[in-house]
């Protein structure tokens, strides 16, 4: 099966090219949500506003590498959650994550914002992430210290994106990241008060967005687009 995947990861690659845009630039905005000890048990719940500027180099019509540089604001209470111990415990928190993310977008169809036929798609995406956020180290006379921690994540989601002229498009999006930290609600094994949640389950964090992006840059070879 693996096999088969890098079969078709590689012939997308060698996918003929048309007459599409090279460069994508543009922005994410939407909701945030955490996932893991605090509050609501809910996968996606958006209770924050966060955003994303955005860059993509178009391989073909079906694959895209992108960058996303984004600052999502994360929080949540014990009072939102729907499990009566949680609700009963109180805890609450938030924090803010500063990501910079790599990967790959394919699209389920061809897409070619120069055309007037290929002009939307499904599309899924995985790359690989570091985020900046803060964490508590330690207490002092009952006051927290804090301090910033870098960490990685692996983002993977679903969108649809169209065609609004051609030069312009909009995107949908989902994005969830799975983080290996289990603090970034600020739970720290070395503080008893701090001690809270299932110290094997790690957090997550999600997007869900909406996308304007701006396409340019025709490769040496374009040939003139179909209409």
């Amino acid at each position: 099966m693996f096999k088969y995947f890098l079969l078709s990861i590689g012939l997308l690659f060698v996918t003929s090219s048309r007459a599409q845009f090279l460069h994508e630039i543009g922005f994410f905005v939407g909701g945030t949500n955490y996932s893991g000890d605090i509050g609501n048990e809910t996968f996606i719940a958006p209770n924050r506003v966060g955003g994303s500027l955005l860059y993509k180099r178009n391989l073909n019509q079906r694959l895209s590498l992108r960058t996303t540089l984004s600052v999502f604001p994360i929080a949540d209470n014990d009072a939102n959650a729907s499990n009566i111990v949680r609700q009963q415990r109180g805890f609450y928190f938030s924090n803010t994550i500063y990501e910079f993310a790599m990967g790959l977008e394919f699209n389920y169809l061809d897409f070619d914002i120069t055309s007037s036929y290929d002009t939307s798609t499904p599309y899924i995406l995985v790359e690989f992430s570091g985020f900046y956020y803060h964490t508590v180290t330690s207490e002092t006379d009952g006051s927290y210290n804090y301090a910033g921690k870098v960490a990685y994540s692996i983002p993977f989601g679903i969108g649809y994106k169209s065609k609004i002229t051609r030069s312009f498009s909009y995107g949908l999006e989902l994005k969830a990241r799975y983080t290996f930290e289990d603090d970034l609600d600020y739970n720290n094994e070395n503080i008893a008060s701090l001690r809270f949640g299932n110290p094997k389950t790690k957090d997550w964090y999600f997007f869900t967005g909406v996308s304007l992006t701006y396409s340019f840059g025709r490769p040496a070879c374009a040939v003139s687009p179909r209409y």
